[in-house]
């Protein structure tokens, strides 16, 4: 009698703590959802907030000599960001916001009232006026888009406009490999592109910005090879992080363009959801293992209670 008794409580209590592990387990589950979904959603916001370009306007200007150009740069979600313009050869801040910074008079800033747009326009302009302006916006890291203005003598846009100096639609350029490119973090980008003309220049693009070789990054070069049959142009970084995942455009001169995406592997979840939901992971996985050893200590000492008994009864 008092076997069954203790038989009856052992199993009592072993309902009770089957209940408690599944509650245990649910909870976990619970808990990373919710923390999981809450980085998520702070992701998305700050995302949302961040300024980003609307890239819908050409990024090759023609103007002619002693007219006006118009460089245009709208920015989305500037919020209390400052929006600039640079003049790429001499790194010289033009405009910043609607202020301009240079004693030349021609350069000034066109800003509709509440409008996104951040326009740069040079009046009179001149065959020196010619190269790449950059529209910057003061976020962490900077963004900014690059545009390629020429100045020409009338008769020769005109030639131009008319298709006598237009390159031939068959002129394109090629990534050479994949289109889709997953390296390492720490290792080195190599791009190539073939061009079939020879083309008297090619430029990368990252994203909707030309390729800074001089910038702080460092560890950027550029190899262009005349051959046989056209041009090849070989972009390479080395150490390469996060920063540099995205969409890579070869442009040569007088042909179509050719684009290649590249994502940095880290192994990891950007920082902010890697360390909360890691967490919540290593949390959830040692509640699980305790309850899984609990769970198999429990049916050991039933099979034991379970043998006494047989052999208690046999006995009897």
């Amino acid at each position: 009698m008092a076997a069954l008794n203790a038989e009856r409580k052992f199993l009592n209590g072993l309902k009770n703590m089957k209940s408690i592990i599944l509650l245990i387990l649910h909870f976990s589950c619970g808990l990373q959802h919710i923390i999981a979904s809450s980085v998520l959603n702070i992701n998305d916001l700050a995302s949302m907030d961040r300024p980003f370009f609307d890239d819908i306007s050409s990024r090759n200007i023609s103007a002619v000599v002693d007219e006006t150009a118009i460089l245009r740069c709208r920015v989305k979600n500037k919020g209390n960001r400052t929006v600039s313009w640079m003049r790429k050869r001499d790194l010289h801040i033009l405009t910043t916001n609607i202020y301009t910074y240079t004693g030349d008079q021609r350069f000034s800033v066109i800003h509709p009232s509440n409008s996104d747009d951040w326009d740069l326009k040079i009046e009179y302009a001149q065959a020196r006026d010619s190269g790449i302006y950059e529209c910057q916006v003061n976020t962490e890291p900077k963004i900014n888009l690059a545009i390629i203005l020429e100045i020409t003598a009338e008769k020769e846009l005109r030639e131009r406009s008319s298709g006598k100096v237009y390159f031939d639609s068959k002129a394109r350029a090629k990534i050479l490999g994949s289109t889709e490119i997953h390296v390492k973090r720490d290792s080195t980008i190599a791009l190539a592109c073939s061009v079939n003309i020879h083309a008297s220049s090619v430029l990368w693009y990252h994203g909707s910005a030309i390729v800074d070789f001089d910038s702080l990054r460092g560890g950027i070069s550029l190899e262009t090879e005349k051959t046989d049959i056209g041009t090849t142009s070989r972009l390479m970084l080395t150490r390469a992080s996060l920063r540099d995942s995205g969409n890579y455009t070869c442009v040569p001169n007088a042909a179509m363009p050719a684009s290649v995406r590249v994502h940095v592997l880290t192994g990891e979840q950007p920082a902010a959801m890697q360390t909360s939901i890691a967490s919540a992971t290593d949390v959830s996985i040692v509640i699980i293992i305790a309850c899984l050893i609990i769970s198999d200590i429990l049916l050991i000492r039933v099979l034991n209670l379970t043998q006494r008994l047989t052999v208690h009864r046999s006995l009897s």
